[in-house]
């Protein structure tokens, strides 16, 4: 893994020259726009890149957009990757080696969640300040790299609580609905029965959704400081569950989306 993850990080070396990225960005499903804010030095597909798995999803670009956000050399992903397109976890992960490889010293994450907390409305936002792993796999199963981190990483800090703090205030100086909880990881690409969303938020769940946690366990093993929000796009705690559709979920994100960008714009400019 180490020798692809060294090849793919040269390749895109020699394509963007001397741009080094600060901080790396992942968005999630229906909140691409943020790309519209950076101001593009050079886009590379994904399907171009050596060793780079392709996002299957018609509504995920996938794209590496390098440029400049709120004062900061980034590189987002337009378009992540999910354990239910078919992906093992280390390709899933792969991208977060490469961005930590490239440079980056903060990683931020976004994704569109559904909402386990009855205090938590659709089009709300959460930061993510603790994690429950559903899935069935860990990127860090097989052998270990020593030279990208420790055999058994510590994960009583997942999430960087300076910026958690940093977001809410900035939510609250908004009058942003944004709120602080545990996500639920799980596989999908199925959506939640009654009595799932119910045992989730036995077990301590606030928001559930198919992604973020492998990225989040190979970037503290990799010694990077992470935030994650979620765009809370449908309700799993009504005793009268509504059907949902991915459409649905995708323009509620996209109705959130400007609320996210103006969090992660000024998270970005005080880094």
């Amino acid at each position: 893994m180490l020798d692809s993850i060294l090849n793919t990080t040269n390749y895109i070396k020699h394509r963007i020259g001397d741009f080094e990225p600060e901080v790396g960005i992942i968005l999630g499903t229906g909140l691409g726009a943020l790309v519209k804010e950076i101001e593009v030095e050079k886009q590379l597909m994904y399907g171009n890149i050596p060793d780079f798995p392709i996002s299957t999803l018609e509504f995920h670009s996938g794209k590496l957009i390098f440029g400049t956000l709120a004062g900061k050399k980034v590189v987002a992903m337009q378009g992540r990757l999910h354990y239910y397109e078919g992906y093992n976890m280390q390709q899933i992960t792969f991208p977060v080696r490469v961005m930590k490889m490239l440079g980056i010293k903060t990683l931020l994450v976004s994704n569109a969640s559904g909402s386990l907390n009855p205090d938590f409305k659709k089009g709300d936002l959460m930061v993510i300040n603790d994690h429950i792993n559903l899935q069935p796999q860990n990127p860090l199963v097989g052998r270990n790299e020593e030279e990208l981190g420790p055999r058994f990483p510590d994960m009583s800090r997942p999430y960087e609580r300076t910026l958690i703090n940093k977001a809410l205030d900035i939510a609250a100086a908004n009058n942003i609905a944004c709120h602080k909880g545990v996500y639920v990881a799980v596989t999908g690409p199925n959506l939640e029965t009654k009595a799932e969303y119910r045992y989730l938020r036995i077990i301590g769940g606030d928001a559930v959704g198919m992604s973020t946690v492998p990225e989040i366990i190979v970037a503290n093993h990799m010694g990077l400081p992470v935030f994650a929000i979620s765009v809370l796009t449908d309700e799993g705690f009504n005793e009268e569950l509504q059907p949902v559709s991915i459409d649905e979920i995708i323009a509620i994100a996209q109705e959130a989306e400007p609320k996210l960008t103006l969090i992660l714009k000024e998270l970005i400019a005080g880094l």
